[in-house]
């Protein structure tokens, strides 16, 4: 499929969307939206592909909702009814279902914030599961110098990684903060050189994606729900349950070998 505001690639098991609206620091506007929605969806369904990575091209890795787009969220009421409510209720695909989308694909997808993630742009780096991100990356939650609270899911992501007193902090100032901020409070997992971004990501994702995919893809499952559990028992009874599918895979079978013969495991998926 070809596409208008996005770049898809993929090469052996590692796939890759790129933002690419480098004129707006990939600013999101309904084509983008309804783009990045498609290509998740191609990803999904393409079992040759393990690991999904997420960035922007040029300078950014999204700037956020495009306030100056016709039809988009800019333009006063009229036109957040007309972008925002009025395209969902005609089923257009906006950023705010990549931000759902992207924690319900059953299989990791890194970040790689190589510049500006700002607004809805934030809250999709967020909604990843791993965030690496080049020393020359800015994050902010800029919705409140627009008047609007954070969305596209950040107040469910923003205080389950930062901590609810940070999220509030970051929430109510729209300040900007840098790379190395982002780490320390663990927004991101790993700062590295901006010209080694691409290949360090790359290189944890054909890590990842050497790993057995069944039990990633549950493991992500139950993370998640952990993430939010409310009881140790329940989650406890949840990781029985997933185990159980584990162990019925080949997968577990050739972990077990690769063990006792002292070798590399090869997982096949199945």
């Amino acid at each position: 499929m070809e596409y208008e505001t996005i770049l898809y690639e993929k090469e052996g098991k590692v796939a890759t969307i790129t933002l690419n609206r480098p004129e707006t620091l990939n600013a999101w506007n309904m084509t983008m939206g309804e783009e990045v929605y498609a290509a998740l969806d191609e990803v999904r369904k393409d079992d040759d592909v393990r690991v999904l990575i997420m960035t922007g091209a040029d300078r950014g890795f999204s700037s956020g909702a495009d306030l100056s787009a016709a039809g988009g969220v800019g333009g006063g009421p009229p036109g957040i009814t007309e972008g925002m409510v009025g395209s969902t209720m005609k089923g257009r695909r906006g950023v705010w279902d990549v931000a759902m989308a992207i924690p319900n694909l059953p299989k990791p997808v890194i970040a790689a914030v190589n510049g500006v993630a700002a607004g809805a742009g934030f809250s999709v780096a967020l909604a990843c599961d791993i965030r690496i991100a080049s020393d020359k990356a800015r994050f902010s939650q800029i919705f409140v110098k627009r008047g609007l609270i954070p969305d596209s899911g950040a107040t469910y992501f923003l205080p389950r990684i930062v901590g609810l007193s940070k999220a509030c902090e970051l929430a109510f100032t729209g300040d900007i903060i840098d790379a190395a901020e982002a780490e320390r409070i663990g927004l991101v997992s790993q700062v590295v050189p901006h010209d080694e971004l691409m290949k360090v990501t790359r290189e944890l994702a054909e890590k990842i994606a050497s790993g057995p995919p069944i039990t990633i893809q549950l493991a992500k499952m139950a993370l998640l729900r952990g993430s939010v559990a409310t009881s140790l028992e329940e989650q406890v009874d949840r990781e029985n349950y997933v185990q159980q599918m584990c162990f019925a895979t080949e997968d577990f079978i050739e972990g077990v070998k690769a063990f006792i013969e002292k070798r590399e495991p090869i997982f096949k998926g199945k």
